[in-house]
This record gives structure tokens, C-alpha cells and sequence, in this order.
């Protein structure tokens, strides 16, 4: 799909820093706008999540307890430096959408602080450390997982499928659902029904979370000719496709919750959680209002920590 037109991000003169200046920026700016390009927020959630696959699958071992202090930090190191490496990458390859939408024309590459070269050799980079991290030091198996997520998410997500379909982000979720199986591959070396249920509890997670964030920022997408759901439908089809959604992901975790791999803890959390997720659903599909969009948005992102919290203290405590 074309995007609209615009000056390309590597030139100097774009809006971000005035030409000749890039050379007196101080390294903390420098160091900052690199740190920005990984997008912490997001890889915090994504740790939290491979925490989760780690407890649940110490917790089914035979030796059971806490999965060893060293391999989370392993895994959290080479799982944080992939998953910015992806980001890295993403800004790279987006910078002509970010250049265009208001909520982005500021990020470190569109406003030409950072060259798209240097962003993509750094995302290059950071993968390649990840990779070799979690292959020597954890196992094989997690340091593949780990690289196909980075290469589904910019490979199919980032340049096809967000240009291309309003369903890039229920597909593109794979590459975010995987966190989990990694945590579960890097304890036991194989990948179980259980951890195939954490996946699924992350990939039906997004597309509800991304696309009432999508309607919050629906114009920008319109301007940036990105064909998310709330652009190429009627808001009153995606609030009813996203309730739908969340019927399926509560649906999901509440058959995980009937499965032998987790206790009461999970499965009360998922049932009282997946309550509110439902009812505030339920409401912006009564009223459609950016109000209740942005409350279901944050919501959703305090959904899937305090579900895989439960995760890993039902894990840790037997219950």
C-alpha cells in the first residue's frame, strides 16, 4: 500500500534537529535517543511474560522451586537486547510512516537524530549478542525462538503485513506471543502444551489491546495510509470485533485455567480479570467514546502483567 508522500527521513533538513547541529548534541542525548529506539516499555512487558513461562516451567520439573536466579538473567538480557533489536529495526523500515503520523514524527530515526543506517546496524547487533547469549549460555532452542520472533516481527509484521492488511496485527501477534515460550524452552529445553497455552494467551491478548490503542490514534493511520482496522472499517465494526476478541482470549484462559499446569491462583485471576477486560469491552461497544478506548487500552496492558503475575506465583506456591 503506498504511503503518503514525503522527504526522505535521511535527509538533513527534516523537522527534528536543524542542519549542523546533529555534531553538538551531548552523548547522554545520544545515548537516550538509542535507548528510545529499543522502546523499553514494551520489552518490559515482554520479560514479564518470559518470567512467567520460566516459573511455570520450574514449577513442572522434577527437581519444581524457582527457576535459577542466573538463567533469568540470562534470558532477560538476551531476551531485552532482541526484542530492541527488533524495535531498533522497526524504526528503521517505519521511518516514513513514523515521519508522517504526529505521534511519531519525533522518534529518534524520522527526525533524523539517528541516520536509518546506524539504527539498523544496531538493531543488527543487538540480535546477534542475543542470539549468541542465549545459544552458549542458555540453549538452542530459546536462542531460535528468540531470533524468530525478531525476524517474524520485522520481516512479516513490520514490512508486510502492517502495510498491506487490516489483519497485520492479529497475525503480526505471533512474534509478541513467543516471550513465553522461550522462558519455558530456556528451563526445559523443549516447548509443551503449557507453554503453547502462554503463547495463545499473548497472541489473542494483542489484537483487543492494539486495536483500541488504534483507535485512539486513528488519524494517524488515516494519514499515513496504514490500513489498521478502525481505518479501513466503521468504528462500530471494530469495537464489536475487539469484544469479540476478548470473549476468545477470556474463553482461552479460562481452558488454561482447567488444564493441570496451573492452580487456583491463576485460575481465579483469569476469571476475575477476564471479567473486567469483558465488561470494559462491553462498554466501549455501547460507547463507542475515546475515553472508553483509552480505558480499555490501559487496561489491557494491566491485564497481561497481573495474569502472568498469578502465573508465577501460582507456579512458585503450588496453588
Amino acid at each position: 500500500m503506498a504511503i503518503t508522500e514525503h522527504r526522505d527521513p535521511a535527509e538533513p533538513n527534516l523537522p527534528g534537529i536543524p542542519e549542523g547541529e546533529v555534531g553538538r548534541r551531548t552523548p547522554i542525548a545520544v545515548v537516550n535517543d538509542y535507548i528510545t529506539l529499543t522502546k523499553p516499555p514494551i520489552i518490559l512487558l515482554l520479560l514479564v511474560t518470559a518470567a512467567g513461562g520460566m516459573f511455570l516451567a520450574q514449577a513442572h520439573t522434577a527437581a519444581g522451586g524457582l527457576p535459577s536466579l542466573y538463567l533469568m538473567a540470562l534470558v532477560w538480557v538476551g531476551g531485552a537486547l532482541a526484542s530492541g533489536g527488533a524495535n531498533a529495526l522497526n524504526h528503521h523500515y517505519d521511518r516514513d510512516i513514523d515521519l508522517v503520523m504526529r505521534r511519531t514524527r519525533q522518534r529518534p530515526v524520522a527526525s533524523n537524530r539517528i541516520s536509518p543506517t546506524k539504527a539498523f546496524l544496531f538493531g543488527i547487533v543487538l540480535n546477534v549478542v542475543a542470539f549468541a547469549i542465549l545459544a552458549l549460555w542458555v540453549n538452542l532452542l530459546a536462542a531460535g525462538l528468540t531470533l524468530s520472533a525478531t525476524l517474524f516481527y520485522v520481516l512479516i509484521y513490520t514490512r508486510w503485513l502492517k502495510r498491506s492488511t487490516p489483519h497485520n496485527i492479529v497475525i503480526g501477534g505471533a512474534a509478541g506471543a513467543i516471550p513465553p515460550m522461550v522462558g519455558w524452552a530456556a528451563v526445559t529445553g523443549t516447548v509443551e502444551l503449557p507453554a503453547v497455552y502462554l503463547f495463545a494467551l499473548v497472541f489473542f491478548w494483542t489484537p483487543p489491546h492494539f486495536w483500541a490503542l488504534s483507535l485512539l490514534i486513528q488519524k494517524d493511520y488515516e494519514e499515513a495510509n496504514v490500513p489498521m482496522l478502525p481505518v479501513v472499517s466503521s468504528r462500530n465494526f471494530t469495537v464489536s470485533t475487539i469484544f469479540l476478541y476478548t470473549l476468545v482470549l477470556v474463553g482461552v484462559t479460562l481452558m488454561f485455567a482447567l488444564t493441570d499446569a496451573v492452580g487456583w491462583i491463576y485460575g481465579g485471576s483469569a476469571l476475575a480479570l477476564g471479567a473486567i477486560f469483558t465488561w470494559m469491552a462491553w462498554r466501549l461497544r455501547q460507547d463507542e467514546s475515546t475515553a472508553n478506548a483509552r480505558k480499555l487500552y490501559l487496561y489491557s496492558l494491566l491485564y497481561l502483567g497481573l495474569l502472568f503475575v498469578a502465573v508465577m506465583v501460582g507456579a512458585a506456591t503450588g496453588y
